[in-house]
Order: structure tokens, then C-alpha cells, then sequence
């Protein structure tokens, strides 16, 4: 199944006076680049969770972000007895008399102890990746989704191609055959004027040359075949990342689409092509979003 890279995942946890919440945002890219947001106390731990994002979502800008609480024991600064006595100290021999506000003096350096951050990290650590891959399972279950209307999408403008390019594959030979009895009418036209006749090898020599140069039956194999790889990709496509894939073949798409315009001198033809560029424009808005 077709996925998209835009999607939104979250989730949450309270234990023992722990809560984490994590989200996680994806947005097109043609790479994989994740910006993973922690507080300082879980800094140490971004390296393993882009290592965790990235086995799961495979392309895409990926945006994490975490929330954490922590109202345990273990969140509890303990006061530095000593430091806040020297404090005191000093404060009294500048002036005995002196009010001493104690939520200022528990402000002053060295006079809360937190636990070591490497600590923090380590004990919140297990729950925190469970989350990040919860929160990812979602994002990757709204990536589905979004791929689902995207691929139904691509196959409406791949039906379209298939129907004009049918046309055009069938109409190619008539082209030729209309410019020979075109030709042939003009030249007996003139040269009844003079009493002369037209030569059969003359006219067949200038109706060679105008088919060489109007020839689309490469042009038309090879965009026919990029529409059947386009469709295999789409409808096998599991786990693997095609979007860069599919923007290749929209590419390979729209110059063969190009080349057949520019050889093109039948009217029906040129407005059948007209439609199939602007069908290939729109799969190439579409794959932009395609993981």
C-alpha cells in the first residue's frame, strides 16, 4: 500500500509520579531528517530515539517532540544543609537584623541538589521509547490513510493517460495516410495547371519523410511503459519507500509526453497530449507527498 509522509502520532504515560507525553509530526522531504525535542533532563537519550524513529519512518521530516514531569521521590531536590547555612551565615554578619526570605535563599546556587540528569535519563529510558514507537504506529497508520486517497488518486490520472494514449497509439497511423492524400490532392492540384502528372515514387519519398519525422510509435511504447511500472509500484509497494520512484517515472512521464507534442501535426492528437501533460503535472503534485 501507497503512503503518504504526512501524519501525526501521539502518546502518553503516568507511573509513580512520572508522566512523559511524546508527538510525532511528519511533513515531505525528499531524505529523512528528524529534529527530536527533549527536555534537558533526557538529552542523552536523542541519539537512540532518531535511531528508533528512523527504522520505522523511512523518509520524511520527522518532528519529536517530549513532554516530562517527574513528581516522584526522585523529582525532589534535596537542600544542601551546609551551603544554605553559609548563607545564612554571611547574610548575618553583614546585619543580624535581617529578614531572611527562605524561598529566595532556596534560589541561590548550590543549595538544591537534583538527581544527576544521566540518572533521569537511564530510569525513563525504556518507557520513553515505548512511547516514541507507539506514538510513531500512529503516524505511520495516518500515513496509510493519506496514501490510500493519494493512490486512488494516481490511478484516476493514470486511467486518464491510458485512455488519450490508446487514442493516440491508434491514430498514429491514420496521420500518415491523411497527410499522403493531403499531399497527393495538392501536387495533382498544381500540376494540372502545367498538364503534368505527379510521380508516384516522388510522392511516396515525401510522404517517408514526413512519416520518419513524425514517427511517436517509440515515444508511445516507452510512456505506455511507464505507466505499467507505475502501477506495479503502487499496488506492490509494502514497506519499501517508492515516492522517489514515482517522481523518476512522472519525470520520464511528461518528456516523453513532450517529445510526442513536438512531433505531433494532427490537431486530435496535440489536444489528446494537451491532456495527458496535464494529467502527468498533477501525479507530479501528488507523488511530492508519497513516502
Amino acid at each position: 500500500m501507497l503512503r503518504s509522509m504526512t501524519g501525526f502520532g501521539s502518546a502518553s504515560s503516568r507511573k509513580d509520579g512520572v508522566s512523559i507525553q511524546v508527538e510525532v509530526r511528519t511533513v515531505n522531504n525528499k531524505f529523512y531528517k528528524a529534529n527530536v525535542r527533549l527536555p534537558d533532563s533526557l538529552q542523552s537519550i536523542e541519539t537512540e530515539i532518531d535511531v528508533a524513529v528512523s527504522k520505522l519512518l523511512s523518509r520524511g521530516t520527522v518532528t519529536v517532540n517530549v513532554k516530562f514531569m517527574d513528581t516522584s521521590e526522585h523529582g525532589i531536590a534535596s537542600i544542601n544543609k551546609e551551603v544554605l547555612g553559609n548563607y545564612i551565615n554571611q547574610i548575618k554578619e553583614v546585619d543580624s537584623s535581617v529578614t531572611v526570605d527562605v524561598s529566595r535563599l532556596l534560589m541561590l546556587p548550590g543549595v538544591l541538589n537534583s538527581e544527576v540528569d544521566d540518572s533521569v535519563a537511564d530510569r525513563n529510558k525504556p518507557e520513553l521509547l515505548a512511547l516514541v514507537a507507539n506514538a510513531c504506529n500512529d503516524v505511520i497508520e495516518m500515513r496509510k490513510r493519506e496514501g490510500k486517497a493519494l493512490e486512488e488518486d494516481l490511478c484516476i490520472h493514470l486511467a486518464k493517460i491510458d485512455e488519450h494514449l490508446s487514442f493516440i497509439k491508434d491514430r498514429a497511423p491514420e496521420i500518415v495516410k491523411e497527410y499522403q492524400s493531403r499531399l497527393r490532392q495538392r501536387v495533382q492540384n498544381l500540376l494540372s495547371e502545367i498538364g503534368k502528372n505527379i510521380e508516384e515514387e516522388d510522392l511516396l519519398r515525401e510522404v517517408a519523410i514526413f512519416a520518419e519525422k513524425t514517427d511517436i510509435a517509440e515515444e508511445i511504447s516507452r510512456l505506455a511503459g511507464h505507466l505499467v511500472q507505475f502501477k506495479e509500484l503502487i499496488n506492490g509497494c509494502d514497506q519499501d519507500p517508492v515516492g522517489r520512484t514515482l517522481d523518476f517515472l512522472a519525470q520520464e512521464m511528461l518528456r516523453e509526453s513532450n517529445t510526442i507534442a513536438s512531433k505531433c501535426l494532427d490537431g486530435d492528437t496535440s489536444r489528446r497530449i494537451v491532456e495527458i501533460k496535464g494529467a502527468v503535472d498533477r501525479i507530479k503534485e501528488q507523488v511530492q507527498n508519497a513516502e
